[in-house]
C-alpha cells in the first residue's frame, strides 16, 4: 500500500508565544482605547451613583427651616407682687396658616419664658419655667376668629388683629417676688412658636418639611437684677 504522500511545505512555521511570566494573565490585552472608554464609563457611573444617593441622603434628612418669628423687645420688670413679662414680637401668618384657620384647624402657640440664676463652677440652676398657650380659631358662623388663653377669651375681626394681640405681651406676671433673690443676677430666655404637636395628625406631617407650618423665634437671652 503506497504511503501519503507528506503535507505540502507552506514555509517556515511561526513561532509559539512564549509562556507568560508567573502570576501574568493568559487574556488578551484590550487595544488601548476601548481600555480607556470603559474605564471613563465606569468612573462616570461610580460619579453618578454617589451624587444620587447624597442627594436622596440629604432630602431624607434635611429638616426644613424654621420660618423665623423676630423679637423687637423683651423685658422683666418688678410690680407690686410679681415679676412681669413685657415684649414684642414682629409676627406674621403666611397664607398657609391662613388658609388652614378658615377651613376650621385651629392654631395653637405657646410663649415660653425660662429664668436661671448663673454660676460660675458649674451650670446655670434653673429657677423656673413659665408656659403661655394661645389657641387660635375661626368661627364661619359668626365670621370672628377666637383667642383663648386659659380662661380668658376674645372675638377678633380680622387676621390682622390677631397678629397684633399675638405680637404684644403686656405685664403678664412669671414669677412671684419671693421667688427671686433681690439683688441677684439672672439670666432670661423667652420664646414663641407654633405648636405643630397639637395640629390635627395629618397636619403634623406637613409640618416636619414645610417651613409654612415651622414657625417660631429663636431663643432670646438677656440678663436682669432682680
Amino acid at each position: 500500500m503506497p504511503e501519503p504522500d507528506p503535507a505540502p511545505f507552506r514555509g517556515p512555521l511561526a513561532p509559539l508565544p512564549e509562556a507568560p511570566p508567573a502570576g501574568m494573565s493568559l487574556k488578551p490585552h484590550l487595544i488601548p482605547a476601548v481600555a480607556s472608554r470603559r474605564r471613563t464609563l465606569r468612573r462616570l457611573a461610580g460619579l453618578a451613583a454617589v451624587a444620587t444617593a447624597g442627594a436622596l441622603g440629604a432630602g431624607a434628612s434635611a429638616p426644613a427651616r424654621a420660618d423665623l418669628i423676630g423679637v423687637k423687645s423683651a423685658e422683666l420688670r418688678a410690680d407690686e407682687d410679681d415679676y412681669v413679662l413685657n415684649a414684642e414680637f414682629d409676627l406674621a401668618l403666611n397664607a398657609t396658616l391662613e388658609e388652614a384657620l378658615l377651613r376650621g384647624v385651629p392654631l395653637y402657640f405657646v410663649l415660653e419664658i425660662e429664668i436661671a440664676r448663673p454660676r460660675w463652677w458649674w451650670f446655670a440652676e434653673k429657677v423656673l419655667t413659665s408656659t403661655t398657650n394661645y389657641r387660635i380659631a375661626w368661627n364661619a358662623l359668626t365670621q370672628q376668629y377666637r383667642v383663648s388663653s386659659g380662661l380668658f377669651a376674645q372675638n377678633l375681626y380680622s387676621l390682622e388683629e390677631v397678629q397684633r394681640f399675638l405680637s404684644r405681651v403686656t405685664s403678664r406676671p412669671v414669677a412671684r417676688r419671693d421667688e427671686l433673690q433681690k439683688g441677684a443676677r439672672y439670666e432670661a430666655a423667652l420664646r414663641l412658636r407654633l405648636d405643630v404637636a397639637q395640629l390635627p395628625k395629618p397636619f403634623q406631617v406637613d409640618a416636619l418639611a414645610s417651613r409654612e407650618w415651622s414657625l417660631q423665634t429663636d431663643w432670646h437671652r438677656w440678663s436682669f437684677t432682680a
